[in-house]
């Protein structure tokens, strides 16, 4: 194997070095790919299950033996849970049961109110009816007497139904709250115990969704809306009840209407569920899609993707509407066969009613009576449907959720079990490891190896990537479980002690340091966690967390920062420089003073200053413990007790720097791969001193450990901010006056929008389908006057029905029962053509709308500046979330809303129309009461858009930080933080409880008012109404026309604002989409303005530029920067971090705008062009490299500003050195590379990176650290194709690695945002300035 790996890398022997411009490197390219080959064999696999989700996914762990296979299938497995509706409060305390059945008592006894009215009802017809018979006797007085008895109960019933009905739902809405509330909690709770393996396989954006818009749909489910649902569940059977003491034989018939409607919903129902499921489904997968847009937006930006990306999340938005179609259709056709069945209802009712009353069986009033209740109850139970849909989705939502939270994981870091060793040496030992990745079930990984990591040593792990040294650190931590053999811990398998004690022993430092956004005090804190000092005195905490830093180097920068320990690093740590990052996270980990500490790379994505500064840190914090390190820089390590050399999931060689390299085997070779070129032999005296001084002082920096440590009191010239603070006055000025011109102008922007604006920017999104709308609202206001014909219907058969039965008048009495009734069949046909045909109509517009509005808030994201995400508030999670929610809730002003309206509207003009022409007093007596109802209905509307709006914040800002901790997960786990992020979490849910409960306290005053206003209405209706009857003014028939056309019609007004919750979301979600909309970014890829260039020559001035991050203006990045760069030069930036090398490239990619100073390409500022065209000669190779999900072929293919040929296609893919891989690969081009690129390795995605920027053919690359993150192997491929490609070009790079741009033309050193020296890398050594001392500490030379 040795021999093997030394073959493989004998072609870059030190002097052939030059060659590598030429890119003679063909046999490490090979080998290097198979690698590649076999891991991408491993992928497609993978790739295929992500083909046919919609099949049952195939096991794709069905190759291994049943024992591995079940390793690795406990790892990703999650369970289906069959979801009930009890199981949707699972999480209810008792005080939540206790209200709940307080509510729930008070729900039924308000429902119960409405039909109790008929029996008064009936009574009150009774009372007419025997004052109209001339032997009753019953005078005036008397008449009124009872009259007054009979109007108080309806006063009692208002009464009882305003309390009722407040305790309901102030009951339901804090239970809601309170129970989706614990289901955030669990599934965020379940989500910290999950193992590592579980992430790989969701992505973070499914897990943020699920977090905040399936939570909200459970809340929606177990809120309000029960409370409606048993009210009218209640009305339904008191109606019924009701019905069968008055009269028996006509209700038992009226039941076959209730087998009908049960029928109706259940079969619908079962449609509804499953589409909705898929609805989900299908929305999901383009959430992540947007995530993973948004979350690297800078590259979209820079390749100007922003189109073509928006298109790959169109796609899924359009199967999304297809299932949103099918559900809502299905919806509408429920509700439309539920109408014809009431009305058909009726028909049967008179006609069999008429039969009894010809065969005396029955007084009218009793009819009259059934009538009346088996209407109420009936039209109830049609107000359980549209809360249905709630309920549905609710469980649809809970069965995802419940899954993740009934999953057990197999690695679970909250369990207690497992043994705590008492005291811990820190020997670890590996034996005979054979492990395998979960999502890559096809890789081994490693095979057979053994290895012991002695107590109080460093270790160090070098080899290609891939080569499986992260893999050792990820099964020390256990974050997976190895197929075969056992790793131990002072000769204890560690899989049998406690896994959070495991945890809190080791300390891991990882290339990329994840901050949590807190303060840097908070941050390192969070090292304390589960120690012996986490309980500490706030004091005590404070010197460890001081001592920690300062052994990190980090005090001193800390310190200097204008709020010190409690400046806040902003979301994964934006606001800091990479070096300052990575010291806080070691501080972090030393914080605790662990036994043993894991450094998975930690320095490689610095420079050179930052990161002598960083590895003096490591090796402080080194002293003493057991310490892995991984490392891509091999001068990083070469002072380790133990080098490990690794290769394909074996072991090749160890020992010591020096053994090593006596060797001469695979460690000499990524040692002379990595040399740098020293200078050439000096030609003058002069010059031969200062060579000699420049090796000896390099000589002095490498000498040994200790000389090291007092050679290192490095300073990373980001840290010295005290020599910022005094800055000259000019130059203060340049930048503080542009920038507080800026805040000016900003402020001045901010808008407010009135309702009529936010509704014309809904109505927008329909504009197409204006035809189609006209459509559904003629449907709905023929549906709405469905209410005032039956009034006429029904009082022309109560005064045919009233005259008093003898045989002359029963041939009459039947033939208008049977014409009124074929009437009501009639009319039931017509309202299920309306109600089917608004349904229907309203459902294609309104999912279309949802996906406009998806679509264009997705693009309107993407046209913004980068910084717009810079921002706290515009975080990946926070806008993936928007997307998810707000879209479906403007749906909620749309079409199906207005319809109902107009319904409603058709239904109370009509009636009132039917009341006047009827009995114009009454009529004008009942229609007084409706403006107070549709007063109260509104006052509701109105509170619950005030809940919305303060509700949203809160949960906005404890979804985001659900979604940090999720993203971060490897982290937290490897901090133990799974408590504290729970306890956190906690907080935030609970203040936003509190400040909602008061709130809905006081918004249930008015709706209950509103609820029990209808029978105060009903008492001024009868007791005039008596009044009138009882002076002989009116008749029998005109009284209950106008009665029940006008009470009909004002109930059907307190309806309309039970749409209030949706309205208040619709008119919220829209405030946010239009101020979306209208932000205009300064750089506006939309623009179509600014000049066009034909061809771009290449040449790049910076003209005295200042620049400093809108972000933190507190912070001068650029201060005065020059820099000439002439056509096809390559230039490289180098310097410590955070000395603007990167913010170079942003502004040439014009991600910013500088504040002041210019900079121009070919003599014209880059402001004055046009933005696009500007950026479509300029590709960009990043330090991570994006790939988003799809093929290998979308991801190349994202570069091309136009068509590409195949040959072009192909000639940029060999100009990055990955043709060759690409073709071995089983599927080729259409190998899918998996969420993030997940899927292949970091040499692998880098050259497609490099491959996606050729296919453009830029005459500007700007290559940002493209090669930091990669170890020596693949850095060598990689370089050897980023030299090709800069061929050519005028090429900027940036490098921390000196090694990879001494060939470059010329080479700028930066210093606080300034160049220093510039020249060739012979020149700059010569001058032994700031570029010989980088080039030194760098160097590799051996031990002297």
């Amino acid at each position: 194997m040795a021999a093997h790996l030394n073959e493989k890398s004998t072609a870059p022997a030190p002097e052939s070095v030059p060659s590598r411009r030429d890119s003679s490197n063909g046999s490490s390219t090979d080998n290097h790919d198979e690698i590649a080959i076999q891991l991408a064999k491993a992928n497609n696999n993978k790739a295929m299950a992500h083909k046919d989700d919609d099949q049952a996914e195939k096991d794709p762990f069905a190759h291994l033996p049943e024992r591995e296979a079940k390793i690795l299938r406990d790892q990703v497995y999650t369970p289906d849970v069959k979801v009930g509706l009890a199981m949707l409060y699972r999480y209810s305390s008792r005080n939540d049961r206790i209200i709940i059945l307080v509510a729930a008592i008070c729900a039924i006894a308000s429902g119960a109110a409405l039909p109790l009215m008929t029996v008064v009802f009936g009574n009150l017809q009774g009372i007419f009816q025997d004052y109209f018979s001339p032997d009753s006797g019953l005078s005036y007085d008397a008449f009124t007497g009872e009259l007054a008895t009979l109007v108080l109960y309806f006063v009692y019933l208002a009464i009882g139904e305003f309390v009722t009905s407040y305790v309901a739902t102030v009951g339901f809405i804090y239970t809601g709250e309170h129970i989706s509330g614990k289901i955030r909690e669990h599934y965020l709770e379940s989500c910290m115990k999950q193992n590592i393996g579980f992430f790989d396989k969701l992505g973070a954006g499914e897990v943020t969704t699920r977090i905040t818009a399936d939570t909200n749909l459970i809340q929606e489910g177990i809120s309000e809306k029960v409370g409606l649902t048993l009210a009218a569940i209640a009305t339904f059977i008191t109606a019924f009840v009701i019905g069968f003491v008055s009269f028996w034989k006509l209700t038992l018939i009226l039941l076959s209407t209730l087998v009908a409607l049960l029928l109706c919903m259940t079969t619908a129902s079962r449609f509804i569920v499953r589409f909705s499921r898929q609805n989900i489904a299908a929305y999901a997968q383009g959430g992540s899609v947007a995530e993973e847009v948004i979350s690297s937006v800078r590259n979209a930006v820079a390749f100007g993707t922003q189109d073509r990306l928006a298109k790959q999340y169109d796609a899924h938005l359009i199967r999304a509407e297809t299932f949103g179609f099918k559900l809502k259709s299905t919806l509408g056709l429920m509700i439309g066969s539920m109408m014809t069945i009431l009305y058909l209802n009726y028909g049967l009712a008179f006609w069999m009613g008429s039969r009894f009353l010809v065969d005396r069986e029955v007084p009218l009033s009793k009819v009259l009576t059934v009538m009346m209740s088996v209407m109420i109850g009936a039209f109830n139970i049609g107000n359980v449907a549209p809360n249905a849909q709630a309920f549905t989705t609710a469980l649809g939502a809970a069965a995802k959720i419940y899954s993740t939270i009934d999953r057990q994981s197999p690695i679970d870091s909250s369990s207690e079990e497992g043994i705590k060793l008492d005291k811990v040496d820190g020997t670890i030992r590996l034996e005979r490891i054979k492990h395998v990745y979960p999502s890559r079930p096809d890789v081994v990984v490693m095979d057979d190896v053994s290895l012991t990591i002695p107590a109080g040593k460093t270790t160090a792990l070098v080899g290609a990537s891939g080569s499986g040294k992260s893999t050792i650190i990820g099964l020390v931590e256990r974050f997976y479980s190895p197929l075969e053999g056992t790793v131990y811990l002072d000769d204890v398998d560690i899989s049998t002690l406690n896994l959070r004690w495991l945890r809190q022993q080791i300390a891991l430092v990882s290339q990329e340091p994840t901050l949590f956004s807190t303060t840097i005090y908070e941050n390192i804190r969070h090292g304390l966690i589960g120690t012996k000092w986490e309980n500490e005195s706030p004091e005590r905490q404070k010197e460890l967390i001081y001592e920690a830093a300062k052994k990190a180097n980090a005090h001193d920068f800390i310190i200097s920062l204008p709020e010190g320990y409690e400046t806040n690093v902003g979301e994964r740590g934006f606001l800091l420089s990479g070096g300052q990052k990575q010291r806080i996270a070691i501080a972090r980990a030393v914080v605790s003073d662990p036994k043993i500490l894991l450094l998975d790379e930690a320095t490689s994505a610095l420079d050179t200053k930052s990161e002598g500064v960083v590895q003096a840190a490591l090796e402080v914090a080194a002293e003493g413990r057991t310490t892995i390190t991984i490392a891509h820089r091999l001068s990083t390590i070469k002072d380790a007790h133990n080098i490990v050399v690794m290769s394909e999931g074996h072991i090749v060689e160890q020992g010591t720097h020096d053994d090593l390299l006596e060797k001469r085997g695979a460690y000499f070779n990524l040692v002379t791969a990595q040399a740098i070129a020293a200078v050439q032999k000096p030609a003058s005296d002069d010059e031969e001193e200062g060579q000699g001084e420049e090796i000896e002082a390099s000589i002095y920096r490498s000498s040994t450990r200790g000389s090291m440590r007092s050679a290192v009191a490095l300073e990373d010239p980001d840290d010295d901010i005290q020599a910022r603070l005094n800055k000259t006055q000019s130059q203060q000025s340049a930048s503080s006056m542009a920038l507080a011109r800026r805040e000016a102008d900003s402020q001045k922007k901010k808008k407010h929008y009135g309702l009529w604006t936010l509704i014309k920017v809904i109505a927008s999104f329909n504009k197409e389908e204006w035809k189609l709308m006209m459509l559904g609202f003629f449907f709905s206001a023929i549906s709405g006057g469905g209410n005032p014909t039956q009034a006429v219907f029904f009082a022309k058969l109560i005064s045919a029905l009233s005259v008093p039965v003898t045989d002359e008048t029963i041939p009459y009495i039947r033939h208008e029962a049977s014409f009124w009734s074929l009437m009501y069949l009639m009319l039931a046909i017509v309202m299920f053509i309306a109600f089917v045909g608004q349904g229907v109509v309203f459902a294609k517009c309104s999912e279309r709308l949802i996906h406009r509005v998806r679509d264009r808030s997705f693009r309107s994201m993407l046209r913004q500046d980068v910084e717009y995400f810079d921002r706290d508030e515009h975080s990946a999670g926070a806008l993936t979330s928007f997307l998810s929610t707000s879209a479906t809730h403007v749906a909620g002003l749309s079409g199906s809303t207005l319809g109902t309206l107009i319904m409603v509207f058709t239904t109370l003009i009509a009636s009132c129309s039917v009341g006047l022409s009827i009995g114009w007093k009454l009529a004008l007596v009942c229609i007084s009461t409706m403006p107070i109802l549709i007063g109260c209905g509104f006052f509701r509307f109105w509170m619950l858009a005030h809940y919305q709006r303060r509700a949203k914040t809160a949960y906005a800002g404890s979804a985001s930080f659900a979604s940090e901790a999720i993203t971060a997960i490897r982290t937290v786990a490897a901090l133990t933080r799974e408590q504290d992020v729970i306890a956190q979490y906690r907080a935030s849910l609970a203040a936003q409880q509190r400040a909602s409960l008061m709130s809905v306290v006081k918004s249930s005053l008015l709706y209950s008012a509103s609820q029990s206003f209808t029978f105060l209405a009903f008492a001024l209706g009868f007791w005039y109404g008596g009044t009138l009857i009882a002076k002989y003014e009116y008749t029998l028939f005109q009284f209950f026309i106008v009665f029940t056309s006008v009470i009909f019609g004002a109930q059907s007004a307190g309806g309309v604002f039970s749409f209030a919750p949706d309205m208040g979301k619709a008119v919220e979600a829209a405030r946010e989409l239009k101020t979306l909309f209208d932000r205009k970014p300064v750089i506006d890829t939309w623009a179509t303005g600014g000049e066009k260039l034909e061809a771009v020559e290449g040449s790049i001035e910076f003209r005295d530029v200042h620049f400093r991050y809108p972000t933190r203006p507190e912070q001068p990045v650029l201060r005065g920067l020059n820099l000439s760069i002439s056509p096809g030069q390559y230039v490289a930036l180098v310097g410590a971090s955070g000395c603007g090398k990167s913010t170079t490239i942003a502004l040439l990619e014009r991600f910013y705008d500088p504040l002041a100073g210019g900079i121009f390409v070919d003599g014209k500022e880059i402001s004055s062009l046009n933005v696009n065209d500007y950026r479509s000669f300029i590709a960009l190779v990043s330090q991570e490299p994006t790939l988003y999900q799809g093929t290998i072929r979308d991801n190349i293919l994202l570069g091309a500003p136009q068509e590409v040929s195949d040959e072009q296609l192909a000639f940029a893919c060999r100009e990055a050195n990955i043709y060759d891989f690409i073709l071995s690969l089983p599927e080729g081009f259409n190998t899918v590379v998996g969420s993030k690129g997940a899927l292949l390795s970091g040499g692998q995605k880098q050259r497609i990176a490099i491959a996606r920027a050729l296919v453009r053919n830029p005459k500007i690359l700007l290559l940002d650290e493209a090669t930091s993150a990669l170890d020596s192997e693949s850095e060598h491929v990689v370089q050897a194709a980023l030299d090709k490609a800069a061929r050519g070009r005028t090429t900027i790079a940036v490098a921390h690695r000196l090694s990879t741009i001494q060939k470059a033309d010329v080479i700028c050193v930066f210093d606080q945002g300034r160049v220093v020296e510039q020249g060739t890398h012979a020149e700059l050594m010569k001058k032994n300035g700031r570029y010989a001392e980088l080039v030194n500490l760098q160097s590799l030379e051996k031990h002297a």
